[in-house]
């Protein structure tokens, strides 16, 4: 298309602390000139506090203020916006919590320019904008891999493996200690069958942080 569009024009806000990737998306953006980036900030809460007169919202997960994919879709929503993750999707944990607040798709960074633009003019329309990274997230999250974890026994494993105690456990799920140790042995099994034997707690956070249940910790800054 030339710089002469005259159709629907939408108005993208941009969510990223780092001002190389912003440099970059307007000049990916050029070739979409029914799409413009109106405003840029390094947080949700700031974003919004320039406007919210947005059709869509490019949102990195991993931002400066700590917030998380959860909280971050919900109040784009609340403001009538829509949500496409742009990240470079190091961590499975934060890849699931988008796809489960309702994103319309997760872009990594490092896709081909054309998927990049495709999937922020399907967005901006209000269309899913379908890949792989975020079928994947959206398939795989009542299921570890092939593990065939239920819902319960997942949050067993991502509170147990986080350093709780299995009394702690039981008191936060609202089921018996006998229960926990019970969902916990046959969490321990399907990973033993899957060749990834769990047999300590240390092994099943090592798992938890492998699937993406339990976010990577941040190192703490000097």
């Amino acid at each position: 298309m030339s710089a002469a569009y005259t159709g629907r024009q939408y108005r993208i806000g941009v969510v990223d602390d780092h001002r190389v990737t912003v440099t970059g998306l307007r000049y990916l953006l050029a070739a979409a000139p029914e799409v413009t980036i109106v405003a840029d900030a390094p947080s949700v809460g700031e974003l919004l506090a320039v406007t919210t007169d947005l059709d869509l919202a490019l949102l990195d997960l991993r931002l400066p203020d700590g917030s998380s994919p959860t909280e971050n879709v919900r109040h784009l929503r609340a403001a009538g916006i829509e949500t496409l993750v742009f990240t470079s999707g190091e961590e499975l944990f934060q890849v699931r919590a988008a796809a489960r607040a309702g994103v319309l798709g997760v872009v990594r960074k490092s896709d081909r320019e054309e998927h990049i633009v495709d999937a922020v003019r399907l967005a901006a329309r209000g269309e899913l904008a379908p890949t792989m990274d975020w079928a994947a997230a959206i398939d795989s999250d009542t299921e570890v891999g092939d593990l065939g974890l239920s819902p319960r026994q997942l949050d067993v494993l991502a509170l147990y493996a986080s350093g709780e105690s299995a009394e702690r456990v039981a008191r936060l799920l609202g089921i018996s200690k006998e229960t926990v140790n019970v969902y916990l042995a046959r969490v321990r099994q399907k990973y033993a069958e899957a060749g990834r034997p769990s047999p300590t707690k240390t092994e099943l956070y090592k798992r938890a942080l492998e699937d993406g249940w339990l976010p990577i910790p941040r190192r703490k800054q000097r």
